[in-house]
């Protein structure tokens, strides 16, 4: 699909310096751009690339002081990287335009599918199930009985929901994911074995939701496992039953949540960050990659980091009184040496 400099500044509400018509069928990084693809510029330290490459269109701040000529059509807008961020948006809906319902699909005659819906080959929608409208449900994605799916939500190839979980609008749903498997609830027995303790919660995810690949949400032991609007989770994390995460919170991957842990809205946690159960973080904590969190964070907005996890300057200073323990180890040997030689002459 091609799109004019005109059409783009018009959907930006941009301004075109140089030629309104020219053709642009791709977006690319700036330092990989061509002739027909659209790039932008928002980091002062790639504005070379602008001198240097034919790019067909560039999108830039309106504010940006060109020092050379340049031979690419641009498109001066308020913000460039919200602009182009904008347009990937576009791009991937466009890309990802997807409607009808493949053969091969097994939908039970009791489940509601909204209007415009796309579900792929191979997926399996159970009893009462409810779909909203426009939601895309890709191959092999299962949906147990009685969940329930927003509008606009899509659930890539081999996601996995289980039965009673309730998923928001507009939540992305990665492949190989899982939503409501079994909470890790097992009661210790006198003769050394566990018996399972029945996980008969669910999972709700709020609205504007996305889950990684491979990431597990676990359903409650009795009520719910909540993910709160707007949580982004990376790649590869486990979220334990009856975990709470607030509003906007970012995890990156390789994370673990323990179990009926309560995270507080727009917290940041590194990759593999360990959170111990039964704890509360508070609003707007960062914690370092790596980081080991073992008891409560009560205070809010505060970084932290190491494990078990110290506010961040602690941390850092730690880190540097780490460096120095070889050193201080030969001048203490050093110094006991001395002592003992001047006691046993």
């Amino acid at each position: 699909m091609q799109f004019t400099a005109e059409q783009i500044a018009t959907l930006l509400k941009g301004t075109v310096e140089g030629n309104p018509a020219v053709l642009v069928d791709t977006l690319s990084k700036i330092e990989e751009s061509n002739s027909s693809s659209l790039t932008f510029l928002a980091n002062p330290k790639y504005e070379h690339f602008i001198y240097e490459i034919e790019a067909g269109i560039i999108v830039i701040n309106e504010d940006l002081v060109l020092q050379k000529p340049v031979k690419s059509t641009l498109i001066r807008v308020k913000n460039a990287y919200s602009a182009f961020t904008e347009l990937l948006k576009l791009y991937s809906e466009l890309r990802n335009e997807r409607k009808g319902i493949d053969e091969c699909v097994h939908i039970h005659e009791s489940a509601q599918i909204g209007e415009s819906p796309y579900i792929g080959a191979f997926a399996y929608i159970g009893k009462n199930v409810k779909l909203g409208d426009r939601v895309k449900i890709y191959p092999q994605v299962y949906i147990g009985d009685n969940v329930q799916i927003g509008d606009g939500s899509i659930l890539f190839p081999g996601a996995k929901v289980y039965e009673d979980c309730v998923i928001g609008k507009s939540v992305i749903i990665h492949s190989g994911a899982v939503i409501g498997s079994d909470g890790f609830g097992f009661a210790p027995k006198e003769d050394g074995t566990y018996d399972k303790i029945p996980q008969i919660g669910n999972v709700i995810i709020e609205d504007l939701v996305e889950v990684g690949a491979n990431t597990v949400v676990d359903r409650a032991t009795m009520g719910s496992t909540v993910i709160r609007n707007g949580v982004k989770l990376d790649n590869l994390i486990q979220i334990a039953h009856n975990v709470e995460i607030g509003q906007n919170t970012v995890i990156a991957a390789q994370t673990g949540v323990s179990g009926s842990t309560k995270i507080g809205e727009h917290v940041i946690l590194g990759g593999q960050v360990g959170v111990v159960g039964h704890i509360s973080i508070a609003k707007g904590t960062q914690v370092q990659a790596q980081s080991g969190i073992n008891r409560s964070i009560v205070e809010e907005n505060k970084k932290w980091g190491g494990s078990p996890a110290f506010p961040y300057n602690n941390e850092l200073r730690s880190q540097v009184l780490y460096s120095k323990l070889p050193e201080l180890e030969r001048r203490l040997a050093q110094l006991e040496k001395q002592l003992k030689d001047k006691n046993n002459p």
